[in-house]
């Protein structure tokens, strides 16, 4: 696919700031580039507003949000976000279908949701949630730090008799869980490489919470649950500044009609409802969401799945204030988390999700085929055991791998095809969006001056111009509305408003019980109009729809 940039690694802020002014400069007709907040580091949160700006401003044509980073740790959904916005600017002029997408619809791009976290992510050893302001958590214990100085934090093991880990005799690498009957031997405890805090050599020993642990995708209004019950969501929703700026975004952009929310890993297409059982949300609108997220099957290989259902470990303290169930629940957009990469499929043991609990046993011969999978497949972010001195334990072992770019993010060589595939996936949502047309106009004269003006209204869209039921149903839907922008009107209303447009998502089709397919029931999708207007052989009339999730369309029809 044609880019500007190569994506064989990932953007620091200061590149990534660079590329997007670069794209900008040399396709002003296609590109502004908006800040929608700056941080509390001072970097700007950009988003990327692509359409082509001949045919209408970006507000007047149905729009595709895109978002990467909002975990600061995700940096391949940035990565892939930035591929869409180049692909569709360095191919514009050479690629017809690019053409076509840039000219009827708005793209709005924000690769970096967390600049802050991002950064101090991918220029240190630390991993984080979201961003690096710390949060209240317990003092004591192994707290993560780089002893090495290698630039990774990996596992750290120490020989204990009272420990409950045993080295594998078939891998030297490896290591067991001490059997029940295994009283003899070397056996160790296994931490993450760091420090102790608060250690009087007696005490149990625990991994200490990391302090940074804000998580921007449970701050969002719906289903907001405060600390304790919801990890990492904030003093109160949209209490941060870049989930703030996402929110009142969404609300000024009328137009967006589906949302594509980058994360890792996992490689998944999760869809909508999250705090509630796929079977209470509308039937309309999983069959929507199960349509659109079929193409980012067929585009990425990963698999669909609703968040409720299927997703999510438990019933009862399921994960809430999420940016998906937002758009879904208060504004109706279909919307998608994307989780890129899955290593543990590559390493031929996949994970089974949903609420079955896997054993001990399952989990930790994946982890050790997606450790035999990086020494094959990435052997530069593996480390054997070395030996190093700790400042309380004396001598230890640090080894493992890079869990940061490989299990988390993929490794450079694999990055390009996960953006390759997430930008034709979301081409094809592009090309899902309501789309209105006039598809013809007929004047006949009745007397004098006189004429009767007759229009159909369509959309030829996938998606209704309601989008969803959940949005029909909350009062959030805009009506299709229809002006006769010239002429004296006689009969008829200078504004017609249509309720609702449906998509041929709405058509009822199947196999006839005789053999044949069929087409049960058409979607409503159109509307004749007709006015009488005062006029004379060779005027114009002009006729003009709009709608903000389908756009604005109009035609001249001769008297």
């Amino acid at each position: 696919m044609k880019t500007t940039f190569q994506y064989d690694h990932y953007f620091r802020y200061e590149e990534m700031e660079k590329c997007l002014k670069q794209l900008q400069e040399a396709h002003p007709d296609l590109m502004d580039l908006a800040v929608s907040c700056v941080t509390e580091e001072k970097r700007k949160q950009y988003v990327a507003i692509l359409t082509n700006k001949d045919t209408g401003d970006a507000l007047s044509k149905p729009a595709l949000y895109i978002d990467g980073n909002i975990h600061a740790g995700e940096v391949t959904s940035s990565m892939c976000a930035m591929h869409t916005i180049d692909h569709l600017l360095s191919s514009y002029e050479t690629d017809k279908e690019i053409r076509k997408i840039l000219d009827e619809k708005t793209v709005y791009v924000m690769p970096r949701v967390s600049p802050d976290g991002a950064e101090l992510y991918l220029s240190s050893p630390y991993g984080l949630r979201s961003v690096n302001r710390e949060t209240k958590h317990e003092a004591g214990g192994i707290c993560e730090e780089d002893l090495d100085e290698d630039g990774v934090i990996r596992m750290m093991r120490i020989r204990n008799d009272y420990g409950a880990w045993k080295k594998d005799p078939q891998d030297p690498s490896g290591m067991l869980p001490r059997g029940a009957s295994d009283d003899e031997g070397e056996f160790y405890d296994i931490y993450p490489e760091g420090v102790l805090e608060e250690y009087d050599g007696m005490e149990n020993l625990k991994v200490r919470q990391r302090k940074w642990n804000l998580d921007f995708n449970r701050n969002f209004p719906f289903g907001w649950q405060p600390e304790p019950r919801q990890s990492g969501a904030g003093k109160y929703p949209l209490s941060n500044t870049e989930t703030k700026a996402i929110a009142d975004f969404v609300i000024a952009h009328p137009n967006i009609g589906i949302a594509a929310i980058g994360h890792t890993s996992g490689g998944l297409i999760l869809y909508p409802p999250g705090t509630k059982a796929s079977e209470k949300a509308y039937a309309y609108d999983l069959t929507v969401l199960k349509g659109l997220a079929a193409m980012g099957e067929e585009e990425l290989g990963y698999k669909p799945m609703n968040i409720f259902d299927s997703f999510l470990s438990s019933k009862d303290s399921y994960d809430s204030g999420a940016l998906d169930d937002w758009m879904y629940e208060t504004q109706g957009i279909p919307s998608f988390t994307v989780e890129f990469w899955d290593l543990a499929t590559k390493a031929g043991v996949p994970v089974e999700w949903g609420e079955k609990k896997e054993g001990p046993q399952m989990k930790l011969k994946r982890f050790n085929a997606c450790m035999k999978w990086v020494r094959e497949n990435a052997p530069q972010y593996f480390s054997d055991w070395k030996k190093i001195s700790h400042p309380v334990f004396g001598e230890v072992e640090v080894g493992g791998f890079n869990y940061k770019f490989t299990h988390q993010n993929p490794p450079e060589d694999f990055l390009l095809k996960e953006a390759e595939a997430d930008t034709r996936f979301n081409l094809r949502l592009l090309k899902a969006l309501p789309r209105l047309s006039i598809d013809e106009v007929k004047t006949e004269k009745i007397g004098e001056g006189i004429y009767k003006i007759d229009a159909i209204v369509g959309n030829k869209g996938y998606l209704s111009t309601s989008l969803t039921d959940t949005c029909l149903n909350s009062g959030k839907a805009e009506p299709v509305l229809v002006r006769v922008e010239t002429g004296e009107l006689i009969s008829g209303k200078k504004e017609e408003k249509i309720p609702d447009l449906q998509g041929y998502s709405r058509t009822e089709t199947g196999v006839f019980y005789y053999g044949n397919i069929t087409t049960f029931t058409n979607a409503q999708a159109r509307k004749k109009l007709s006015w009488i207007v005062k006029a004379k052989d060779g005027d114009t009339i002009k006729i003009t729809a709009s709608q903000p999730k389908a756009g604005t369309v109009s035609i001249e029809a001769k008297i």
